[in-house]
């Protein structure tokens, strides 16, 4: 390892080579800086990276006579080098970055980094990023370093030896940082729905930004996260620091986190730095789905751009424009995606542009491409709440995907389903949101459930709820004893004007499913007066599923100022009857000896 010269470069570089740049916070700033101060002397050298922090002075147009950058991840230098057409994007599986090197598909000539000095052993620390900087230098004609002492010293595959550095020069500069975003009501709504997804025992993958800070901010009631990750953000330290991330539930790599770079705070690079809790290995192991999978209940959040009503994620682009890069997205959604109890989850907020345009389209935007297919999504996250798409049908899934688009788009994106004949006639206009309710995770008995509102996409589930009652149920719930429910008939149950009555219901999670287990509802008789019904699966009545829609309903009620809740009971179902005395209930004659009537004023002076 020699120190390098400005009369050098020749040595270490030809016209025509491809030259890597470090990723990231690592991005050897100075060293690129020296090699453009002297960069006319070359012609049709090719510059390549992933995302790098910071300025991107390479793709300032003065250069183009003998330097283009052709780039696997878009940041705004290189976004707009290659809109003007001075620079390339080439899309690629993060995990699949390195075979394009080691395969000469992408070979490197000349690999410029940014490490830590050599310790007593001559290894020097990649630092916060490994990815794809040890493929490259490991394939390269030559390597060349900024040796920088505040680089964080990290630990697992992140070490090359002082023999693989052909030149060097020292640096002393910060390590460049990403500031923490402020979280907003949007973010925030997003991140608790994506929150209730999380069980004890999960194992995470989380990216930078507003969602993921603010999932993890709904984290702390958790117990025994691991991290297996491709980057590793500020996010994680108030985890950290309260014991709920252990890895020791982890089926690989246990007690450890793993992740391939981070950027953030300066507190977070001293998290990280020489901590053997923390290990950095490359993006072939960190982002291959199947070493992903291996792990359980691996939790995957990634965000999009824009997604269509069949579930298609668009990712890198904005319409025919190139805006950031596949990266590591597909990767962990695979993993995650046949990890045993393993959720890839998308999470984005449902408008752009100030609430102008709708984020969940029934077609894509022209020239738009898909990053993540529809076979690979599970979950839809918006600040509407989870869309569940894994099993459904296109019917199913643009159903769902509406119920958490922005309200102001949600009959347009019906009427345009309706056009390509997705959905029957009956579906005619979707339901105006139970402004109430938001979803609610909760505890019953012992067992957990979601209480939300009852919607659309719940047609089949209502069925399926309906079909498991015995007859008992049944004409409790009925006074009679239907022995089916169309399909139309379903729909007009759960397609109900929610902002004049009310249905909600309480359901389980198996995996991607939901399962109904009780659902109660009013419907407005005349302008002061509802009827109020229930009915709970015959496996949990006396559980108390009753009496918490009970509670509810009885809220959303008094806040709209119904003056009257009432109920119409046959007189051998003793269960609804003592649940309606016990919240206040009167009993009235009726003049049908078959049937009470109970009553409850409410908003009474």
């Amino acid at each position: 390892m020699i120190a390098l010269e400005d009369k050098d470069w020749g040595q270490y570089i030809r016209s025509g080579y491809r030259i890597f740049f470090g990723s990231g916070a690592a991005c050897p700033q100075k060293l690129i800086q020296r090699f453009l101060d002297n960069s006319q002397q070359f012609n049709d050298i090719e510059l390549t990276h992933i995302l790098t922090l910071g300025e991107t002075p390479w793709t300032d147009e003065k250069y183009k006579d003998h330097l283009r950058v052709n780039s696997f991840f878009l940041g705004p230098g290189t976004r707009d080098a290659v809109s003007r057409g001075d620079g390339d994007y080439t899309p690629c599986f993060l995990s699949e970055i390195p075979s394009l090197m080691e395969d000469k598909i992408h070979p490197i000539d000349v690999a410029f980094i940014q490490v830590t000095p050599p310790d007593e052993y001559g290894f020097c620390s990649f630092g916060v990023s490994v990815d794809v900087v040890s493929v490259a230098c490991r394939t390269a004609r030559y390597v060349i370093a900024e040796i920088n002492p505040r680089m964080p010293k990290t630990l697992g595959q992140s070490f090359i030896h002082v023999s693989k550095i052909d030149a060097f020069m020292e640096v002393n500069y910060p390590i460049m940082g990403h500031g923490i975003a402020k979280l907003d009501e949007v973010t925030l709504k997003i991140g608790k729905y994506c929150a209730m997804l999380i069980e004890d025992g999960s194992t995470l993958q989380m990216g930078i930004g507003k969602i993921p800070d603010a999932v993890l901010s709904y984290l702390g009631d958790r117990s025994d996260l691991g991290i297996h990750t491709e980057m590793f953000s500020d996010g994680l330290l108030d985890l950290y620091k309260n014991g709920n991330i252990t890895n020791a539930k982890k089926a690989i790599n246990r007690f450890k986190t793993v992740t391939s770079f981070c950027f953030g705070s300066e507190a977070l690079y001293d998290f990280v730095h020489d901590n053997p809790h923390v290990e950095f290995h490359p993006s072939e192991y960190t982002n291959r789905p199947a070493i992903i999978a291996q792990n359980p209940k691996v939790i995957s959040i990634n965000s999009a751009i824009q997604i269509d009503l069949s579930g298609q994620v668009v990712a890198d682009s904005i319409g025919d424009r190139f805006y950031s890069g596949i990266g590591g997205q597909v990767d962990f959604i695979r993993g995650a995606g046949m990890s045993l109890g393993g959720k890839p989850i998308i999470a984005l907020p449902s408008t752009a542009k100030g609430g102008e345009i709708s984020r969940i389209v029934a077609v894509l935007s022209q020239g738009s491409g898909v990053v993540t297919s529809r076979g690979d999504v599970h979950y839809v996250v918006t600040e509407y709440g989870i869309a569940t798409l894994r099993g459904r049908s296109i019917r199913e899934r643009a159903l769902e995907l509406i119920q958490v688009a922005h309200p102001k788009f949600r009959d347009e994106l019906l009427a345009q389903v309706r056009e390509h004949y997705w959905v029957p006639p009956y579906h005619q206009s979707m339901p105006k949101s139970l402004a109430e309710l938001k979803t609610t995770k909760m505890k019953i008995s012992g067992r957990h459930y979601n209480l939300r509102a009852l919607q659309s996409s719940d047609q089949r589930r209502l069925q399926e709820f309906f079909y498991s009652h015995t007859e008992k149920t049944l004409m409790n719930r009925y006074r009679a004893v239907p022995k089916n429910m169309p399909t139309d008939s379903a729909y007009r149950l759960v397609n109900i004007d929610q902002s004049r009555d009310a249905a909600i219901c309480l359901v389980q999670r198996q995996g991607p499913r939901e399962i109904i287990r009780g659902v109660g509802r009013f419907y407005m008789e005349n302008e002061e007066r509802a009827e109020i019904s229930f009915v709970v699966g015959d496996d949990l009545q006396g559980e108390g599923l009753g009496s918490v829609l009970m509670k509810t309903l009885i809220k959303i009620a008094t806040e709209r100022k119904i003056k009257i809740l009432v109920a119409y009971v046959i007189n051998t179902n003793y269960a609804m009857q003592h649940l309606l005395e016990k919240f206040n209930f009167s009993h009235e004659e009726s003049g049908d000896a078959s049937e009470f009537v109970y009553v409850l004023e409410l908003n009474a002076k």
